[in-house]
């Protein structure tokens, strides 16, 4: 791993501190393109207008007419955590504004993902006039004909990227031809827009005022929760949305099953953060997807129940800590199967193993991802001869359009496919595997040079003693950071004063920085002692010890001093 320093422009860190930012923090913003206030949104009010989003509109207007027609509208929702609070936000805001809807979540191990020909019979029960999918539905072409062949009108709502061919019905998403919408938004920022377009039709309508239409940034905590699980980049307008759905958190107004999974975990609503969104609420809706049925987390989200929340986040907890035996088990397995490789050179990875656990593929290619630094692609049986896999990528290729290049060289392959930059997901035939891995290994090739595969560790660079405060942890803790806009980390030459052996996993340090402040820190899953004097990459944090409050640095990284 090769450790860079950010290069901020110095006449942008000095305009930033001339509008209000202390030193600190305008180095770190312009290391991350922010290069006046201008691009730090802090009020809804500046979220772009809905009418950019192309077909929204004409998407508002058709479900106006379902809901003062009293037609049955059901969401077609998907099996992550984007795909959970796309749903509730979508039965949330519908049943608002007086819809008749209900919610179908298709399983991993039987149906898969997207509206398919199967997952629209499995759905005729219910009677739908309107099938609306959130968070799915861009490549469901023979799905949206057999939703039309039983007269069943569908209506797109997706953020994943579009293929050659579209289905034959309203789409709205930010990713289709001739959408002029700035922001990359994740499937729940897609429906919360359409409810924003929804209530000014129907506010135009006359049935509601500004006075008394539906508060629809009551959701925002359960909207920012699904743009921080499903790793969209957070720029300016994800941010905002972001920053105020932990507002109602930190101001006591949160969901309550996403007030009930923190409190299972331990954590306090009014201090919580972007990464406990990502580490802890997230998996744990997950959890419910990859190993059971969706339709429990959906659950927690959508009660009032406090009680009913409670016992949900339990169950979601429960489910939570099997998913990560199965996936220790499955990386353990996959790092032995690593070795046996004999070209050590290659620049991807493929894995599949019979004991794999198809729910937890995209874990286990996230974790060898971030092991071996290539493209990872991980795959499990699913049923009648196909492989259901899940891929991760790294900087310097778009993994969909990646996987594309290989359906187009060897068709037959692949059975389908689709995603983003740097997540997707693809079944394929399994008689076909080799094919696949070593025509994705070729592609891998021509795509990514040498230098693609080292991994790079950016830093902002040194802290001073002025920079070292509470002040200054606590402003960058406040902060949404994440995908796209990352957390600020450090580097420095320190002297290691003193370090012990934690729980025989953990370094616990006591380092002298070469500019003369002296911290604690700690280094996760590090065993070996670090020499008296070494660099090290690290996180300025604060740390709270049974009431204890300090500063602590949490290393990410040693490098020769």
């Amino acid at each position: 791993m090769k450790l860079i320093r950010r290069n901020p422009n110095p006449l942008i860190v000095e305009n930033l501190i001339r509008e209000g930012h202390t030193p600190l923090m305008a180095r770190i913003f312009a290391g991350r393109g922010v290069t006046s206030n201008t691009d730090i949104l802090d009020q809804l009010k500046q979220l772009p207008d809905f009418r950019l989003m192309k077909n929204i509109e004409i998407v508002a207007a058709h479900l106006a007419d379902a809901i003062q027609d009293q037609q049955r509208i059901l969401i077609y929702g998907d099996m992550d955590c984007d795909g959970a609070t796309s749903t509730t936000v979508g039965i949330r805001g519908l049943r608002a504004m007086g819809a008749i809807c209900d919610f179908f979540v298709p399983r991993r191990d039987t149906l898969g993902y997207g509206l398919s020909r199967a997952g629209v019979e499995a759905v005729l029960d219910r009677k739908p006039d309107i099938i609306l999918t959130v968070d799915n539905g861009i490549s469901s072409i023979d799905g949206v004909r057999a939703a039309h062949e039983h007269n069943i009108e569908v209506l797109i709502t997706d953020h994943h990227e579009v293929g050659d061919e579209l289905p034959e019905c309203l789409i709205v998403n930010p990713n289709q031809p001739g959408c002029s919408f700035p922001a990359p938004l994740a499937g729940v920022g897609v429906i919360f827009y359409v409810l924003l377009a929804l209530r000014a039709e129907l506010r135009q309508r006359g049935m509601f005022t500004q006075q008394t239409q539906p508060q629809l940034a009551d959701l925002l905590d359960i909207v920012a929760l699904g743009t921080v699980a499903d790793m969209v980049k957070l720029d300016s307008v994800n941010r905002l949305i972001t920053h105020a759905g932990l507002q109602r958190l930190r101001r006591g107004k949160a969901n309550p099953g996403i007030r009930a999974l923190l409190v299972a975990a331990g954590k306090h609503l009014e201090t919580t953060t972007v990464s406990e969104f990502g580490f802890i609420v997230g998996p744990r809706i997950n959890a419910a997807g990859r190993l059971d049925d969706m339709t429990v987390g959906i659950r927690c989200l959508l009660t009032d129940d406090p009680n009913e929340a409670a016992a949900l986040a339990f169950q979601l907890d429960q489910l939570n800590r099997e998913r990560r035996e199965i996936e220790e088990e499955m990386k353990s397995q996959a790092i032995e199967d690593l070795k046996a490789v004999t070209d050590q050179n290659g620049y991807s990875v493929v894995l599949y193993s019979p004991e794999f656990h198809q729910g937890v593929v995209g874990l286990l290619a996230s974790r060898i991802k971030d092991l071996h630094h290539r493209p990872t692609v991980a795959f499990a049986d699913g049923d009648d001869g196909i492989l259901k896999g899940s891929a991760r990528s790294i900087p310097g290729i778009h993994l969909r359009d990646a996987i594309d290049l290989v359906s187009k060289r060897v068709p037959g392959c692949i059975k389908v496919f689709g995603g983003h930059a740097g997540a997707a997901g693809l079944s394929i035939y399994k008689d076909r595997l080799d094919d696949f891995r070593i025509t994705f290994e070729t592609v891998c090739q021509s795509l990514l040079s040498p230098e693609d595969l080292d991994a790079h560790l950016y830093s902002d660079g040194e802290l001073e003693s002025v920079d070292v405060s509470m002040a200054n942890a606590q402003n960058i803790r406040n902060r949404v950071w994440g995908h796209g806009f990352p957390a600020p980390i450090f580097d420095g030459i320190f002297e290691v004063q003193e370090q012990k052996l934690l729980q025989d996993k953990h370094l616990k340090l006591k380092l002298k920085s070469n500019h003369g402040w002296v911290a604690s820190g700690i280094y996760f899953n590090q065993t070996k002692l670090l020499p008296i004097v070494t660099r090290l990459a690290f996180r300025m944090e604060i740390n709270n010890w049974r009431g204890n409050i300090s500063l602590q640095m949490i290393v990410e990284k040693d490098f020769p001093a």
